[in-house]
C-alpha cells in the first residue's frame, strides 16, 4: 500500500506544473494520517466556492517520503492558491469552514419544516431523524443537498436533490 501512495505521488508530481496540483479546475491538496471528519465534510461543502478538493493519499500508517512528497506538492499549491485568493486566503477559507457547519444547521432547519421535503422523504421511507446527506454550497444563502437512502439495494442510493435558500426559506426540487 505505502508503494502505491509512493508511486501515485511520484506520477502526480512529475505530471503536474510548477503550480502545483491543479486539474480540472480545482486545486488539490493531499492529506495523510487520522481524517478530521467535520473539516473534509465542509470543505466539499465549500469547493466550489473556492475550487480547492482534498484527497487522502494514506491513511495513519506513512513513511517519511511519502510525507515529504505530499509536504512539497501541497506547498506549490499553496503558493498557487495564494496567487489568485491573496496572502490572507487561508484566513477566510477557514472562516468559511467555520461558518458553513452553522450554515448547514441553518439549512436542516429550513428542510425539516417544508412540507415538499417532508414527502419527499416518505416516498424513499426516510425519518426525518435520519436523514444522510451532503450539503454544498451555491452562493449567497443558496445550497444544494442531495438525499441519500444507504438502505437501498442498488449501487445509486441518491434519492433526490433539493435546492435550498436559507434567506426566503424555500426549497425547490431538482430531482
Amino acid at each position: 500500500m505505502k508503494k502505491l501512495s509512493f508511486l501515485f505521488l511520484l506520477i502526480l508530481m512529475f505530471s503536474c506544473k510548477e503550480e502545483g496540483s491543479y486539474r480540472g479546475g480545482y486545486y488539490w491538496i493531499y492529506t495523510y494520517g487520522y481524517p478530521r471528519m467535520d473539516f473534509h465534510e465542509a470543505a466539499d461543502g465549500i469547493s466550489d466556492k473556492w475550487k480547492i478538493k482534498y484527497h487522502s493519499v494514506s491513511g495513519c500508517m506513512i513513511d517519511k517520503k511519502v510525507m515529504d512528497s505530499v509536504d512539497a506538492e501541497n506547498k506549490k499549491t499553496y503558493a498557487a492558491i495564494e496567487r489568485r485568493y491573496g496572502k490572507d486566503w487561508r484566513q477566510k477559507y477557514d472562516k468559511d469552514i467555520d461558518d458553513f457547519m452553522m450554515k448547514k444547521v441553518d439549512v436542516m432547519d429550513v428542510l425539516i419544516t417544508n412540507k415538499l421535503f417532508r414527502d419527499e422523504l416518505k416516498k424513499y421511507y426516510i425519518e426525518i431523524y435520519d436523514v444522510d446527506k451532503d450539503v454544498k454550497e451555491l452562493g449567497d444563502n443558496l445550497y444544494k443537498v442531495v438525499v441519500y437512502n444507504q438502505k437501498l439495494k442498488a449501487e445509486n442510493k441518491e434519492c433526490f436533490s433539493v435546492n435550498v435558500n436559507t434567506k426566503d426559506r424555500t426549497v425547490n426540487l431538482i430531482k
